[in-house]
């Protein structure tokens, strides 16, 4: 199954737009991939409005977000994964949704067993 985070991010959005909220991003900058300017970055992260006004060629999909937007005048190219997104809220009032940090799963604990066959939960080997 898909991941529910991109779907809840964009609802989010469009609440807080019809709500005429000013939609802000908290990014983690520290994952890989995420193209946005660093002199802004503080303590790994960064707040962006993505409100309409704020931005161009605005697009959020199930993997990225991405637009341009201006910085001190100047324009640049942001791309966000998904996975770095923080949280989604109004300015105005912090309403929106804060998500759980992603981690990296665990490696599989290592097969203890002399025997190169699987077993089965439960069952003991005699031999």
């Amino acid at each position: 199954m898909t991941s529910q985070k991109p779907y809840l991010i964009r609802a989010v959005y469009e609440w807080l737009l019809d709500n005429q909220g000013t939609p802000y991003l908290l990014v983690n900058a520290t994952l890989d991939g995420v193209q946005v300017p660093h002199e802004y970055v503080n303590d790994g992260k960064i707040v962006l409005n993505i409100d309409p006004g704020a931005v161009n060629n605005f697009h959020a999909d199930n993997e990225w977000i991405s637009f341009s937007a201006r910085f001190s005048g100047k324009p640049m190219e942001l791309f966000i994964p998904i996975a770095a997104i923080e949280a989604i809220y109004g300015k105005e009032n912090n309403q929106g949704m804060f998500f759980s940090v992603e981690e990296p799963s665990p490696p599989p604990p290592k097969q203890t067993s002399t025997s190169n066959k699987p077993r089965r939960p439960g069952l003991t080997v005699v031999k």
